[in-house]
This record gives structure tokens, C-alpha cells and sequence, in this order.
């Protein structure tokens, strides 16, 4: 017998060598014995159990998603019924390709008491052009028959029933009548023995095309699929692809076994975060996604990315978007790189201010950030820094190691280094040295009132306090604006002190004269495109950045409880008043459960004329 194993297993030519020789290896046999042995010397030299168990092995592996018959067409000989299904296990399968494989070597061996060995039952012989053979099959028809073929069951862009009748002056009925005829036509030709080329390309074809593969490469698997077909005028492809059962074609590619499912299997290989694609593309492999395609049905399968040669998840969130582009960094990066490597309409304002709230990130530079589960130290502002090594130094450290140390691990001048050092709270104790202030020295500032109770500042559900600032000319023209003393208070301020805050825009001065006062926003409005009448929230996190969140102007005509909620920076619908009123009091610092008039008294308090007008206007 001078057959191989290749020979009578199909998927055996399309598999990459990298994927069968670990599995179908043995010492006992030759370097790609599967192509290079007879089968008989094969199974003679290493057993024919164990021939079949390394089939076995690879059929469960690797082509999980083919019918056994398309492993191995020979089976569908001896067990046409399970020959249909895929393996469904190990032993199965090795029970059966090693019933396949006793028959075979049986059949071609030399007869009992015989002289000479029995002859070959001749090859089949393909006498024509597969493309002659299909044409064969409707070579008979008429030209109604063919008609219905061309244009309505191979037909790119089906035609209906009604156009058909109207055409032939039939019914629908008629219509539908012989087109079911001509389908048992065409099933009957093909059940035929001259149809069986044809059986052995559609065999051939499944292991070719895997369990994913875009539509296109059906057209292009051999050259005679583009050729017209004379009968019908369709290419040949067109017809192959009707017989093709199982596929489905689904976003310009055909699967089989269900696009869902397998886009499932496929997100659930990334779960745990970044792989690299030369190991992601033999992961997919595992699925029956060819390896050459692989790449290709990654980047088809929604909530996964090919990012800088990983494959990583891709929900929607931009946190977990962010996650994903760090860890493929594998190190910090600024936001405006996250940004970039997202590559998606988000804005900039907006993914800092969700690396600075969410714990997954942790700020390590004055404009970089990494993941926290790497550990590291954090950056927390100059302030707090000077603080952290005047502690580290037992309680009094030299401004110069101050200086030295803070400048060579962070991106921050000495200068501010030195301003900050020089500012409140602390104090010198000899020359270039210095301390925390004592408590009776730092004091922290009481405002009249605090920050529950002044106008326009509202608490979120992480307990931040944000200050609506409502956008005028001024703030558009790039004039700085007063912020109250009890938000100012609560951002850590006191009258005759400074915070430097810091944007993607550039750093915004927080000053506390007169009263506070807040440098120009204007580079932020620009990012947002706002504009007058629409209003920014602010805030300033523990690492001294300023955090903005865009309201655009309230849509004209909301009911007056929807304008109230908008006020406070909720957007949502509600499902009553209570629920509006019990939100609403909750942002303005009152416990949960209080009552309505709870909720006015406090907002007249505070100073918020503007939410009474839509609550309670005869108040006014």
C-alpha cells in the first residue's frame, strides 16, 4: 500500500506542521511520518492502536468541529450514522479510525493460499471538469427550470415568488412547486456516482475552510470556483457554497456551528488579559479557525483587540480599554499616549479623569499613570511628597535632599519644589531644613459656611463635592472666576494660600486673596466645545488634579423636576418626584429618607434660587 495517512485524512494537508508534530509525534516512526510512511508501515512498526490514537488525538485538538466523515471520508463507509457527528470523545474516536484503519490494511494485503496479491481496485477517474459535472446536472432542465435556478436559488440577490409568476404567468404556488422539484433534482444528481468528485471536493473544501473563514476565500479555495457556470450563468462557487451545509455566513464570513457560539469560545480564550498574537493565533487554531485567517477573525470578533501584537479584551468601558493598553505597555504611560492607543472618540479630560477615580490605576508621575496591582509609589502632589520624605527623614529633612529626591524620580521642577517647601505648613528649624508646622501653626481654615452648605456645590455617590461653574463670556474670553470660600475650604484652602492644579491643558492656579479665585478655564471649555449656557463641574482629586465633567445645556421643554435634576448634574430619567427629591437631597448633604420640606429649607439656605424656581416657585 503506498498510501499515507495524509492521504486518507484530509485535514491533515491544510493543518500547519507546527500544530500536528507535537501531538502526532513518535519516536518510533520518521519526521512527518503522516506524509512520508505508507500507512501499513506505519501501523506495523508502531501499532495500529497507537496510529489511530494519534489521529485521535489530533482530531479532538484540532478539527473538533468537523464531522467524522470529513476526519476520515472512509468511515462513512463502514458507519454512516456516526460519521455525520463530531467527535465526541477521545476513545470514540480512537475506537472507530482504528476499526477504519484494520479494514484498509486487511483489504490491500496479499490473499491467504494465494500466489500472487490481489489487483487494486482502479482509482476513480475525474473524466471531466467538475464545472462540466455540476452543468451536467441541469443540462436537462428547461429554460423556466433554469430561471428559477439562476435567479432565485443561486441567485446572489434572491428574486421573489411574485416577480417569477408574473413572469411566467403561473401561480406562486407553481413557482414554489418547481423550484422544490428542482432541489430533489439536484439532491437526486448528486447522490449519483458520477457526482462523486464532486463529494470528494465538498470533503476536501470543509477541511480547507475550518470553522471560520471570510466569504471570500470560498470564491478564491480553487481556481474553477470563479468559472461561469454555462448552464446557469453563475460562477461555480455560488453553487458549491448551497451544498456547503452548516455554514452559516454571518458579517462577510462563513462559520459553521454558529457564529455566537464560536465568537463566545473565542473571547473566552482572552479573559485573563493580553496574549501575544503568535500564541493567540494557534489558541484560535484549537477553535478550527485556520492559522492564516486567524488574525483576521480576531479582529472580527467584537470586545476583542489586536493592539501592538496582543490580542487583549475590548469592552466598552474606557477604564477597562485603559487597563488593557497599559498592560500591553507592560509600563506607565502619560493619557494622552492612553488616548492615543485607544484611538477611539474619547476625550482627554474625560479618561484622566477616570484614571485618576478608578483604583485599578495608580498616578506614579506628575502626568503618567500604571496599574496598581504592579505595586510602586504613588505621586500624590508636591505638597504631600515634601511631607511623605520630611516623615521618612525622622521629622526634619534638608530642602536640598528634599529637592534631589522628589526631581529625580518625578517630572517636577525644583523650583516648585522649593516654592511649595517654602509655603504654609512648614516650618524652617535651621538653615535650609525643615518641618511640618506644628498643629497650633497649621490650623486648617473654618469657613462660615461649609461645603453642604454653599450654592452650586453638590456631592456625588464616591462622596467627591463638585462646584457647577456655568459658562459665561467671561469664562470663554479666558478671565479668571471666583469660587466660593466653603468650596475652596474644602479643597484644603485658606485665606492668603495657592493650589496649583494640573490639566491636560496645562495648570490651572487656584488663588485666595480677597476671596478664591479660580485662572482661566478656557483651554478646558475648548476641549469640551462649550459654550454659554451649558455648565462644567469641577473638582480637585488627592493628587491635585482638576476633574471636569461637561453638562451642554438643558433641552428646552423638560418638566420643571427634570431642569431641577440637570441642575445638580443628573441627566437621567426618573420614575416619580420622591425619587427626584430624595437625589436631589442626597447631593446637597442631607441624609437619605428626608422630607420634602427638608429638602427646600436647605436649598433656600444654600442659595439655590435657581433649583427652587423648578421646585417650589411660588417661594421665589
Amino acid at each position: 500500500m503506498n498510501l499515507s495517512l495524509s492521504d486518507i485524512v484530509p485535514p491533515l494537508r491544510w493543518t500547519a506542521p507546527s500544530q500536528v508534530e507535537p501531538i502526532a509525534s513518535d519516536p518510533r516512526l520518521p519526521d512527518a511520518w503522516w506524509q512520508a510512511l505508507p500507512i501499513d508501515r506505519a501501523c506495523l512498526i508502531a501499532g495500529t492502536a497507537q496510529v489511530a490514537t494519534r489521529l485521535a488525538d489530533l482530531a479532538m485538538a484540532c478539527w473538533g468541529h468537523l464531522p467524522l466523515g470529513d476526519i476520515l471520508p472512509l468511515l462513512r463507509m463502514i458507519d454512516p450514522e456516526r460519521s455525520a457527528r463530531p467527535p465526541e470523545s477521545r476513545e470514540t474516536a480512537r475506537t472507530l479510525f482504528a476499526d477504519v484503519l484494520d479494514r484498509l490494511i486487511a483489504t490491500s494485503a496479499p490473499a491467504a493460499g494465494r500466489d500472487a496479491p490481489a489487483a487494486p481496485a482502479p482509482p476513480v477517474r475525474q473524466d471531466r471538469p467538475i464545472p462540466e459535472l455540476i452543468d451536467g446536472v441541469f443540462a436537462a432542465l428547461d429554460e423556466r427550470q433554469r430561471a428559477i435556478a439562476r435567479d432565485r436559488v443561486y441567485a446572489e440577490r434572491r428574486v421573489t415568488l411574485d416577480e417569477l409568476a408574473q413572469r411566467f404567468s403561473v401561480t406562486r404556488e407553481r413557482i414554489r412547486q418547481i423550484e422544490r422539484d428542482l432541489r430533489d433534482h439536484v439532491q437526486a444528481r448528486l447522490a449519483g456516482p458520477e457526482a462523486a468528485p464532486l463529494a470528494a471536493h465538498l470533503s476536501w473544501l470543509r477541511g480547507r475552510l475550518g470553522s471560520a473563514v471570510p466569504a471570500d476565500d470560498l470564491a478564491a479555495a480553487v481556481p474553477w470556483h470563479r468559472t461561469e457556470l454555462a448552464t446557469l450563468g453563475v460562477p461555480a462557487w455560488r453553487f458549491v457554497r448551497t451544498l456547503l451545509t452548516g455554514y452559516d455566513q454571518v458579517d462577510g464570513w462563513l462559520v459553521t456551528g454558529g457564529a455566537d457560539e464560536l465568537k463566545e469560545k473565542t473571547r473566552q480564550l482572552f479573559t485573563d488579559g493580553p496574549v501575544k498574537l503568535p500564541e493567540a493565533v494557534t489558541m484560535v487554531a484549537q477553535l478550527g479557525v485556520r492559522e492564516d485567517v486567524a488574525e483576521r477573525w480576531l479582529a472580527a470578533v467584537p470586545n476583542l483587540r489586536v493592539l501592538e501584537g496582543h490580542v487583549v479584551p475590548w469592552p466598552r468601558s474606557v477604564n477597562e480599554k485603559a487597563e488593557a493598553v497599559l498592560a500591553v505597555a507592560e509600563g506607565p504611560l502619560s493619557p494622552e499616549e492612553i488616548q492615543a492607543r485607544i484611538g477611539e472618540d474619547y476625550s482627554l479630560v474625560g479618561i484622566r479623569n477616570q484614571l485618576t477615580a478608578d483604583s485599578r490605576f495608580l498616578r506614579v508621575d506628575r502626568n503618567r499613570y500604571g496599574l496598581t496591582r504592579w505595586g510602586g509609589e504613588e505621586y500624590i502632589g508636591i505638597r504631600e511628597m515634601i511631607v511623605r520624605e520630611i516623615e521618612r527623614a525622622g521629622g526634619e529633612a534638608s530642602v536640598s535632599n528634599i529637592v534631589t529626591a522628589l526631581t529625580s524620580r518625578y517630572e517636577v521642577s525644583e523650583s516648585s519644589v522649593r516654592a511649595y517647601a517654602g509655603g504654609p505648613g512648614f516650618e524652617r528649624t535651621q538653615r535650609g531644613w525643615i518641618r511640618v508646622a506644628a498643629p497650633e501653626q497649621a490650623e486648617p481654615y473654618s469657613p462660615r459656611r461649609d461645603v453642604s452648605m454653599t450654592r452650586r456645590s453638590f456631592r456625588s455617590r464616591d462622596g467627591r463635592w463638585w462646584h457647577r461653574v456655568d459658562v459665561n463670556s467671561e469664562h470663554l474670553r479666558g478671565s479668571g472666576s471666583p469660587l466660593p470660600t466653603g468650596f475652596a475650604a474644602h479643597l484644603g484652602m485658606a485665606p492668603g494660600g495657592q493650589l496649583t492644579t494640573s490639566t491636560p491643558s496645562g495648570d490651572v492656579v487656584i488663588s485666595w486673596h480677597n476671596q478664591p479665585t479660580m485662572g482661566s478655564i478656557r483651554a478646558i471649555l475648548a476641549d469640551y466645545s462649550a459654550g454659554e449656557g451649558d455648565s462644567i463641574f469641577l473638582t480637585v482629586s488627592d493628587g491635585g488634579e482638576l476633574l471636569t465633567r461637561y453638562l451642554p445645556q438643558a433641552a428646552t421643554g423638560l418638566p420643571p423636576i427634570n431642569m431641577a435634576l440637570h441642575l445638580i448634574g443628573y441627566t437621567a430619567p426618573v420614575a416619580s418626584e420622591a425619587e427626584a427629591l430624595r437625589l436631589i437631597g442626597a447631593r446637597i448633604g442631607l441624609p437619605d429618607g428626608a422630607a420634602r420640606d427638608e429638602i427646600l429649607v436647605r436649598l433656600r439656605e444654600r442659595g439655590d434660587r435657581d433649583i427652587l424656581a423648578f421646585l417650589d416657585p411660588e417661594t421665589i
